[in-house]
């Protein structure tokens, strides 16, 4: 499974910040999205989530069986400030999630299972999400979207405020996730990037390149991005 984008334009006012995108995304891979602030990071997810309108570009995804048209129940989105409905209790969010997407959700786990998949504790299932750590939100997050199990996830900063222990856990969901899925993960953290992520992607100027990772030593790779983002 293939995510081509083809000549996305964005733009704010006067300032075009996505200038024609061509980029393949590939299943199997986690792509680490880099770039300095203000490079249109999330514009670019909020585009592909049809969160924005922008004013050209086509997404589509490519299959052995067909290439269709990227939708909104194909992506996945974790935002970097963990939404969710706070007045629910964990296990009320998780049963409440699992009634709507019953149809879709092809091995379906008991309630606590998911629990003890993402490591969440016993005395932590009833607790009411507004009681929970942001960490602890983020997992929650996390969960629902691996359960809904969408072709694409787009993951905006999903890492940067969590501890160790949990930041650790999360990469390690997302490892066991990238097969038959397409991971982009953004982030502004080049050492985590270059430990979670395939691939190394930079949005620089408006538009994406790709950094050829292989035959090079992290400290080279290192400065052959700090080159390209600078130039």
């Amino acid at each position: 499974m293939q995510l081509k984008i083809e000549n996305l334009h964005k733009s704010f006012q006067e300032k075009e910040v996505l200038k024609g995108i061509d980029f393949t995304f590939e299943e199997g891979k986690i792509y680490g999205l880099l770039g300095r602030n203000g490079s249109g990071k999330t514009t670019f997810f909020n585009c592909l989530n049809h969160d924005i309108p922008f004013e050209e570009g086509t997404f589509t995804l490519v299959d052995q069986k067909e290439n269709r048209p990227l939708e909104l129940e194909d992506i996945g989105y974790v935002l970097s400030t963990p939404n969710v409905p706070e007045f629910l209790t964990a296990r009320e969010f998780l049963k409440f999630f699992l009634d709507i997407h019953q149809d879709k959700i092809k091995e379906e786990k008991s309630i606590d299972e998911y629990f003890e998949f993402m490591h969440i504790e016993k005395e932590d299932r009833d607790k009411l999400l507004k009681d929970y750590s942001y960490g602890m939100k983020n997992k929650m997050q996390m969960l629902v979207n691996m359960i809904a199990d969408p072709n694409v996830l787009l993951l905006d900063e999903p890492l940067t405020s969590l501890d160790v222990v949990v930041a650790e856990e999360m990469k390690q969901v997302l490892k066991s996730m990238k097969k038959n899925h397409i991971l982009i993960f953004s982030t502004h953290i080049m050492e985590l990037a270059l430990s979670l992520c395939d691939e190394i992607v930079l949005l620089h100027q408006g538009t994406l390149k790709e950094i050829d990772r292989s035959h090079m030593s992290d400290q080279e790779l290192r400065d052959k991005i700090l080159e390209a983002l600078t130039e």
